[in-house]
């Protein structure tokens, strides 16, 4: 089951407090790398995980397969930027989303989770199709916007952790 959570924090403790929540653990498993750098927890691949953080949010994404996760701080930057990114069909979505800051990071995050997805890394950046048996849900806050890339839609709400 694909579960979502959010902090204002470090993305390490979030991902803690996550997993004690939706799987009960008391104690997180060793980490390990996997080839293109994704994060997985050791000899445990029905439990996986994926996390994003930009400025002080952080975003993580639990799931029973392969999941990736981004989360970014709308905030201007070179207003090039979107035009060296983004082409084709690409540049026109970003269009048909206002051309703005939200659409950049909309866009954006999407494509990272389904880089984070595959487990890639950023050497795969050139958006593809997302990959067969990946869903894709775009997520939004004040003031930022994230995404998740999972095996199945995700149908819940994003649980916010930490001081409300």
């Amino acid at each position: 089951m694909l579960e979502v959570f959010w902090a204002e924090g470090d993305a390490c403790a979030l991902l803690e407090c996550a997993a004690r929540l939706a799987w009960g653990w008391e104690r997180l498993p060793p980490v390990e790398r996997l080839p293109g750098g994704k994060p997985a927890f050791s000899g445990l691949p029905e439990k996986q995980f994926n996390l994003s953080h930009s400025g002080g949010l952080a975003l993580c994404a639990l799931s029973d397969g392969p999941v990736g996760a981004d989360l970014e701080l709308v905030r201007p930057r070179n207003p090039q930027l979107p035009a060296r990114i983004f082409q084709g069909e690409d540049w026109a979505r970003y269009q048909r989303l206002g051309g703005d800051w939200p659409a950049f990071y909309t866009l954006w995050t999407e494509v990272e989770s389904v880089i984070k997805y595959t487990g890639e890394g950023l050497a795969a950046w050139r958006r593809a199709a997302v990959p067969e048996g990946c869903v894709l849900t775009g997520l939004s806050g004040p003031g930022w916007r994230g995404a998740v890339c999972a095996g199945e839609p995700f149908r819940g709400r994003i649980r916010k952790l930490g001081k409300d």
